[in-house]
């Protein structure tokens, strides 16, 4: 990049003044009317996610006019998730949005190719910039000011299109890595529906049970981080993620404790841990199935342990059909009442859990485990080009390509 001339971003663009949110100038949001953009709605691969917008009146886009978006705009995340970026494209017009994203607004005579600056801005360069700039504690953010002092390179326009073409291409092929192995898990779901069908309508009659007569309960422990005196792996909301099961004890964190947790409060290989209790409601009620091997570990009051007791029933069988739609929302219902949302063991003990032949859940965990050891294969190719793509892209910005 020494070679390459760098230029202030707020020198080439317009970086506009954030929006706000709607209710506070006394509006509500609507079922139909103008695209309303928030941070969640800038997907991992620099794109904006139409299927889960929020909408506002055309009365409040007008009123909103500082933050109103036109095409070509390249929106920037500045609170919280900070550096999702995408270029806005006619079809999601008219739009507005709020005071996490900032509108980047490239000048005419800026010479600067968009899809050049959209990944620069998600390069290690960018990273590092802004990571000086963080502000806030409970929610960090940076400023649109910082947004403006960002130095970014500016080749020629040929060598910039070179390099967004290069770029882009190496990552269609992750995204289509990506879809590779998001098919493999609707693959295992189609697979439990055609072996054992829709466990709530339970369409082939198989015998029932409540799971609260199928195993046991226990809420997880609740400790201050002031503590010390014994430390202990513990799994937390955090490690859930999408995931099903978790083998990889490493990634969990330790907390200090003032002195060691009874037995009963220790994971066990095959144990089902609930999400509680979280201020999003996605990941209240979701599972995963641990396998903690020799590691002491316990888990955090925000979660349930499920012990299973039963003989004819596979954890890893009850695990995916907890993970079915369908399941979920027998548990949570239609998700009306306050932002924390909550299970207790009263709702999951209730839940009528289909009980198969177990030689059909043997084989239905068989097919699964082939699937996992696919899976994993493809996870580590992934892994391998993240970080290959990573290398390319300081190289193109060094200008080595």
């Amino acid at each position: 990049m020494g070679k390459w001339e760098m230029v202030r971003l707020g020198d080439v663009s317009t970086v506009i003044t954030k929006g706000t949110t709607p209710t506070t100038l006394g509006y509500s949001f609507v079922d139909v009317g103008v695209n309303f953009i928030k941070i969640e709605n800038i997907t991992l691969n620099n794109r904006i996610n139409h299927d889960n917008l929020s909408y506002i009146s055309e009365e409040c886009h007008k009123k909103l006019k500082r933050s109103q978006i036109e095409e070509g705009d390249i929106l920037f995340s500045i609170a919280g998730a900070i550096g999702r970026c995408a270029i806005v494209d006619v079809s999601i017009l008219p739009a507005n949005t709020n005071q996490a994203l900032a509108i980047i607004r490239l000048k005419d005579n800026s010479n600067i190719y968009k899809k050049f600056l959209l990944v620069f801005l998600q390069s290690e360069s960018i990273i590092n910039q802004y990571s000086k700039m963080k502000q806030g504690v409970a929610q960090l953010n940076i400023s649109l000011t910082n947004v403006g002092d960002f130095y970014v390179p500016l080749p020629p326009l040929p060598v910039q299109q070179k390099i967004a073409d290069i770029l882009d291409c190496a990552s269609a092929l992750i995204e289509k890595r990506k879809a590779q192995i998001e098919k493999l898990d609707l693959l295992v779901k189609s697979q439990f529906i055609e072996m054992f069908g829709d466990p709530v309508t339970n369409p082939m009659g198989w015998e029932v049970k409540r799971l609260g007569n199928c195993g046991s309960f226990k809420n997880g422990m609740n400790f201050s981080y002031n503590e010390s005196g014994y430390s202990i792996k513990c799994l937390g909301v955090g490690d859930f993620g999408s995931l099903y099961t978790v083998y990889d004890m490493e990634s969990i964190s330790e907390i200090n404790l003032s002195s060691e947790p009874s037995h009963d409060y220790l994971l066990l290989e095959g144990d089902i841990v609930f999400v509680r209790s979280n201020g999003n409601r996605a990941l209240v009620g979701r599972s995963v199935e641990v396998f903690p091997d020799n590691t002491r570990l316990t888990y955090s009051g925000f979660c349930i342990r499920y012990r299973n007791e039963l003989e004819n029933l596979q954890t890893l069988y009850l695990n995916h059909l907890l993970h079915l739609p369908s399941m979920r929302f027998s548990l949570l219902g239609d998700g009306r009442g306050s932002n924390i949302q909550n299970v207790n063991q009263q709702a999951l003990s209730a839940l009528a859990i289909p009980l198969p032949p177990l030689a059909l859940q043997t084989q239905f965990a068989a097919f699964v485990e082939r699937v996992d050891a696919q899976k994993a294969k493809m996870k580590r190719g992934l892994e391998l080009m993240e970080l290959e793509y990573k290398s390319l892209m300081q190289k193109c910005f060094n200008g080595e390509t």
